[in-house]
């Protein structure tokens, strides 16, 4: 419990001073609390809406620009709100405050092992469709704990989570 809230307080006093915030690896569980713009969960996975998008040092246009993401339907980790704006980061860590009309919620995800088989079915022995290359970007259909239906590059098929960088272990959605 007194980690938990360590982590937390860590998290709320990284969005409000506006410095890294901490990430979190696929493997370790973030503490999940619920953004106070949209009572959505805090951390959740949205994608790029737009094919080019500004991340400031903070949450207004008159913060200087850090990074810029040119990589439409990218996934990306929202990890803080305020008014209009949401801390995001990448897979790397990257990131900052970004203007939400420049995020989407459709779920994408980053290949994350060379040469991902793509499955016809969630199941290792099941046919394989295709195959995806590390670092390729695609969309997420839906989710079961260990299986995620994704479009590629016009192929789609079932992959397994833990080679996929834009989902929660064990998250589930459809």
């Amino acid at each position: 419990m007194r980690n938990a809230l360590i982590g937390l307080v860590t998290l709320c006093l990284c969005a409000f001073i506006g410095a890294p915030t901490p990430v979190f690896s696929q493997t370790e569980a973030a503490p999940l609390r619920v953004g106070p713009v949209t009572g959505f969960p805090i951390p959740r996975y949205v994608s790029m809406r737009a094919s080019e998008g500004n991340a400031r040092r903070g949450p207004s246009r008159s913060h200087r620009i850090d990074w810029v993401f040119t990589r439409r339907h990218m996934p990306m980790m929202i990890v803080a709100e305020h008014g209009h704006w949401r801390r995001v980061v990448d897979r790397d860590g990257a990131g900052g405050w970004m203007h939400y009309s420049l995020l989407s919620g459709e779920r994408s995800a980053i290949i994350e092992v060379d040469m991902l088989p793509l499955y016809s079915r969630p199941d290792l022995t099941s046919t394989i469709r295709a195959h995806a290359e590390l670092g390729v970007t695609g969309r997420l259909d839906e989710c079961q704990p260990e299986w995620c239906l994704m479009e590629v590059g016009g192929y789609r098929g079932w992959v397994q989570t833990a080679a996929i960088w834009g989902v929660d272990p064990g998250e589930a959605f459809d």
